[in-house]
């Protein structure tokens, strides 16, 4: 049932349902088969759509409700959605039409549309519990038990690919072997076999190692390890910033959230990378290690060009820290041509503090508008020290055209992302200062 549909993360026509050991509990998450390294899957529990059925071939309910609601046509679609729904079944006793639109951001269907599959999605939890692939049998002792026995103590090592299980281990593996292409989610390095057929050097996995897979409160800042998925690195960062929702909700689908990393994201470094604009105005900075040298840097001086960045040789990123201020005004703004799983044409970040009648710090940071994520220093400065004002932020705009010169490619042209720019920036200002316009946002879950 799992089909390879566009090789490349986008269709959901390969959905499968991985589970691994979390926190004395068992954490399933969706993901992209087509784009998943094989190697990546030591140690977890994998559910395709021909393993749901229980006993005698009764149909689970998910797939119950997919038939009585019509929702399969030709079919080929049908498995991705199953297992898409099944995964937001496993999480969730009780779910909203928002709740199933986003679990289904991910797949694609070519002919039936979409009514009756979001229709089985809010009904599969109308059916009676099954005893295979319940919540409660997901969850058994026996099954974590089993799981959890499965989880090697050793380092992984396969021709072309190291798994490290500490910290120091991964650090001196790739201070050893600096040739090595550090892995984490594979929502990108996967792409470069599926779709441009590359021979990839020997890749070097940060998944299997604990300190990395953590989120930590520190004073006033989150540090987020590199093998976070970004599904759960985004909910602790709108947990503590709620501005930040709608950006989150709209970075892939789900299954590519439950895939990819947060820090992976920024060690790629793409100049259209929707972390990096709001990290960069938050005043993020990345934790650095070579060896067992370690250094910090502002994420906004990572990248020293297209596709160049300020690491070393056999230097990785191990974590992101992510400042929270309480009084900051935060938003950050994504404009696509699809509101769901689409590339940005311009993405926007704001962090502005004000100080009575006058706004005390600005940090502004775009994407889409350089060959970088790029703060706009002429912008801040035509905001800092002057008053909260219509007038205030129009010079701001206007400052924009001195910090960025876009260019025109087949998503938007120059003129027109120097607009959206503009445009965004003044959003900013009215929504700070009015009643907010409601948009489609609805909780990110972790």
């Amino acid at each position: 049932g799992t089909k390879e549909g566009c090789a490349e993360g986008d269709c959901g026509a390969c959905t499968v349902v991985v589970g691994e050991p979390r926190d004395k509990a068992i954490a399933w998450r969706s993901v992209n088969s087509c784009i998943r390294f094989l190697p990546t899957l030591d140690g977890k529990e994998v559910v395709t759509v021909e393993g749901l059925a229980g006993d005698e071939g009764k149909l689970h309910p998910v797939q119950q409700a997919m038939l009585d609601c019509d929702a399969s046509q030709c079919g080929f679609c049908t498995p991705g959605f199953v297992m898409s729904l099944f995964g937001l079944y496993l999480e969730t006793p009780k779910v909203d039409k928002a709740a199933v639109l986003d679990a289904i951001a991910g797949n694609l269907c070519r002919c039936t549309g979409y009514r009756p599959i979001i229709e089985a999605g809010l009904r599969m939890h109308e059916y009676p519990p099954p005893k295979r692939w319940s919540r409660r049998d997901a969850q058994s002792r026996e099954r974590l038990r089993r799981l959890s026995a499965l989880r090697g103590k050793e380092s992984l090592e396969t021709p072309g690919f190291a798994a490290p299980r500490t910290l120091d281990a991964l650090a001196a593996h790739y201070a050893a072997k600096p040739d090595s292409l550090v892995l984490a989610g594979a929502t990108d390095i996967g792409l470069w076999v599926t779709k441009q057929l590359r021979d990839l050097p020997p890749l070097l996995y940060v998944g299997e190692v604990p300190e990395l897979k953590t989120v930590k409160q520190r004073g006033d800042a989150l540090e987020i390890g590199a093998a976070v998925p970004l599904a759960e690195a985004w909910a602790a960062i709108v947990a503590k910033v709620p501005a930040l929702a709608e950006i989150a909700n709209r970075f892939g689908s789900p299954p590519i959230r439950h895939s990819g990393t947060l820090c992976g994201n920024l060690a790629n470094g793409s100049p259209i990378g929707d972390s990096m604009p709001a990290l960069i105005a938050l005043g993020a900075s990345v934790k650095l290690r070579r060896g067992k040298k370690i250094r910090s840097l502002p994420l906004e001086s990572l990248y020293l060009g297209y596709q160049k960045k300020a690491l070393g040789r056999g230097e990785l990123i191990v974590s992101v820290v992510v400042p929270i201020k309480a009084r900051v005004r935060v938003a950050s703004y994504k404009v696509s041509k699809r509101f769901d799983q689409d590339i940005s044409s311009v993405c926007s970040a704001y962090a502005v503090e004000v100080s009575g009648d006058r706004i005390a710090s600005a940090r502004i940071a775009y994407g889409g508008m350089a060959p970088v994520p790029k703060r706009a220093p002429k912008a801040e400065a035509a905001l800092l020290g002057k008053p909260w004002t219509r007038e205030t932020f129009a010079d701001a705009a206007a400052a924009l055209a001195e910090d960025y010169q876009p260019i025109s490619d087949l998503r938007a042209t120059g003129a027109y992302r120097m607009q959206v720019a503009q445009n965004l920036l003044q959003r900013f200002f009215h929504e700070n200062s009015e009643k907010p316009p409601t948009t489609r946002v609805h909780a990110v879950q972790p």
